[in-house]
């Protein structure tokens, strides 16, 4: 009896994956991260277990087909890889980049119990990144045309994916963005060194290719109203995705000061304006030598990462819990103190003081201790008596929180909504008012860019249902 080969050993160690180093990275706006090389996914790839009773899919917002998708990867089917994954999945490149996949589809993954997770987010931008360097990507068959016409508004991850998800349906879809670019948070939130605006674009174009008419530079709530919309412009339904654009402030002393901003106007003026690339773009944007990040969640991290790439001395963020409970990935913490960013824990501004100019010149702040969880199930930071010091300052980013920009609201008579100025949903999408639909950012406050896509599908099904059945 010939004897049986043994199985070859899986490595439990994730392929590292290859990026700029340091000293270098924090000098330029280029992406960190470099990607994988043909042989470093193959490698990775092995490493999948196929699991009869995959868990990986259920950790995934919008259900990629993980274990089919990795095995045509490891077998070398670029190109049916890419099209397994559109299948669900039409931003694989953005997902692929900025998904919190440690905290979704590998938290999940079987070999995580052994060793490290499958690196399913690198396996993605690697397919990604393949078929769009060779431009092989392809939209799927001419689909049947329903006669039904459906307004997106918003060009973010949840109307681009709604419009995806529709356009495949056969239904004629127009996106209506207010920017003069598609990606929404894609583009003004995220930098160009972890999300390069390329990636963006090419997304935004395929989904174009899918049949979705972008329509660029229009504020729906002020050229039409949503009732418009359906009465007046012939729409059987529309999908409000216009996110969480308007910038939250701490309302202490001082916030008006010269030099201190709001993360959202920061984040906007370095990456939708190139202010980064001046004098060739007219947006100019003045760093000093000392610049502190308010906040602990990943656009404390852009900020300041991008503060420090605009010719800061010094950057310190400070946030008022310890570093366990910082909302941020992983990844982008660690990267930040790789560049040599500081971090200040349970420290919170009580008043930001000013020059003779007019400009910040110092933070007042006091220390913090943690008292019981709060609402979030993190333990809420209280002040500690007696603990003020104060820290000398020119520049200052308040990056605590991004809400609804009310437009819609104001102008949508009977659109229901929360205090906090929110859409009232229901989990597949639909609002008060019949034929509207609402995903995101708008329904659930600021949150990540792969939840804003799980609500974009689960929110496209609906509305295909209700049109393929409204009379």
């Amino acid at each position: 009896m010939a004897e049986s080969k043994p199985k070859p050993k899986i490595r439990k160690e994730a392929e590292p994956m290859p990026k700029q180093k340091p000293e270098v990275r924090r000098k330029n706006f280029d992406e960190v991260a470099l990607g994988y090389a043909e042989e470093q996914a193959r490698a990775e790839a092995n490493r999948c277990l196929q699991c009869p009773k995959p868990q990986c899919v259920s950790g995934c917002p919008v259900e990629v087909p993980i274990p089919e998708f990795v095995k045509l990867l490891k077998e070398g089917k670029y190109e049916e890889a890419a099209r397994k994954i559109k299948e669900k999945n039409s931003l694989p490149a953005v997902c692929g980049r900025v998904c919190p996949q440690e905290e979704q589809c590998q938290k999940l993954c079987v070999m995580g119990k052994v060793g490290e997770p499958v690196s399913i987010g690198r396996l993605e931008r690697f397919v990604a990144d393949w078929e769009r360097e060779r431009g092989t990507a392809q939209k799927t068959e001419n689909p049947t045309p329903t006669g039904k016409k459906v307004a997106v508004i918003g060009a973010g991850p949840a109307g681009l994916t709604v419009a995806a998800d529709l356009a495949k349906k056969g239904h004629k879809v127009a996106i209506f963005e207010a920017l003069h670019l598609p990606g929404g948070v894609l583009v003004y939130g995220i930098p160009e060194f972890r999300l390069p605006k390329k990636i963006v674009r090419a997304e935004a174009n395929y989904v174009e290719r899918l049949g979705a008419d972008l329509k660029l530079g229009f504020l729906v709530g002020r050229i039409y109203t949503i009732p418009e919309l359906l009465k007046e412009r012939g729409f059987d339904a529309v999908f409000v995705g216009t996110g969480a654009g308007l910038p939250a402030f701490m309302k202490i002393p001082g916030e008006n000061l010269g030099g201190v901003y709001s993360a959202n106007e920061f984040l906007i003026r370095v990456n939708l304006m190139k202010a980064y690339a001046f004098p060739f773009y007219d947006t100019p944007i003045r760093i000093g030598k000392h610049v502190v990040v308010i906040g602990g969640g990943n656009v404390a991290m852009d900020s300041a990462r991008s503060a420090l790439r605009l010719g800061a001395e010094e950057v310190c963020i400070v946030y008022r819990r310890s570093r366990e409970e910082m909302p941020a990935r992983q990844e982008e913490i660690e990267n930040a103190e790789e560049e040599g960013i500081v971090c200040k824990f349970l420290a919170n501004p009580t008043k930001f003081v000013g020059g003779e100019k007019g400009w910040v010149k110092a933070m007042e702040c006091v220390c913090m201790e943690l008292g019981p969880a709060d609402e979030s199930g993190r333990r809420r930071p209280v002040p500690v008596r007696g603990s003020e010091f104060t820290m000398d300052v020119d520049t200052v980013v308040v990056a605590v929180g991004r809400t609804s920009n009310p437009i819609i609201q104001s102008t949508t008579e009977g659109l229901a909504v929360t205090k906090w100025g929110t859409i009232v949903a229901d989990e597949n999408g639909k609002t008060s008012i019949e034929g509207v639909y609402a995903g995101g950012d708008i329904v659930t406050g600021e949150a990540t860019v792969i939840s804003a896509m799980g609500a974009g599908k689960k929110a496209a099904k609906a509305i295909h249902e209700y049109l393929m059945n409204k009379k």
